[in-house]
């Protein structure tokens, strides 16, 4: 679950009850982000924290060693069908050359003509929706996606 809102520790439960078996919630939304970590991990759910483009990515530090992911928009939140904000990428390079093992993940205008810029700054999970949903051929739009990955990661694995 991927959860804009307010106080997002108030819906730990709930979707804890539904099944959820991730929780990502947005460093903006609360004013208690290590409570809300403890809590989805009581809850038995992986944990993510997003960052808005606006947010400094260093706002995260503090609390990667105890989450499971990091999402940095590459779009403001809200509606689909923006353009990637391929100046999100320095965030993803930071993350990645201070965590090497840690799942970043990129949400907000992926597509095929922009996933390789994601996936060679070190994005290893990837959030699309209008590229595959509008597509001709939605399951080939997603075989490149996570090709162009793939890629990426065999090739920082054997340049370590």
């Amino acid at each position: 679950m991927h959860m804009m809102v307010l106080n997002p520790e108030k819906w730990v439960e709930p979707m804890a009850d539904a099944g959820a078996d991730q929780y990502t919630f947005h460093i903006e939304a609360t004013d208690k982000p290590t409570e809300t970590i403890k809590k989805i991990k009581d809850a038995g759910m992986k944990v993510g924290i997003g960052v808005k483009p606006k947010t400094p990515v260093e706002s995260v530090f503090p609390f990667v060693e105890d989450v499971d992911m990091i999402l940095i928009m590459t779009v403001e939140p809200g509606f689909g069908g923006q353009s990637f904000m391929e100046d999100m990428m320095p965030k993803v390079q930071a993350l990645r050359a201070k965590y090497r093992s840690l799942d970043i993940e990129v949400d907000g205008g992926l597509s095929p003509t922009t996933i390789h810029k994601a996936a060679e700054a070190g994005a290893n999970m990837i959030v699309s929706g209008s590229a595959v949903v509008k597509s001709d051929n939605p399951k080939q739009v997603m075989d490149n996606m996570r090709g162009c990955v793939r890629e990426w990661i065999m090739k920082s694995t054997l340049e370590r």
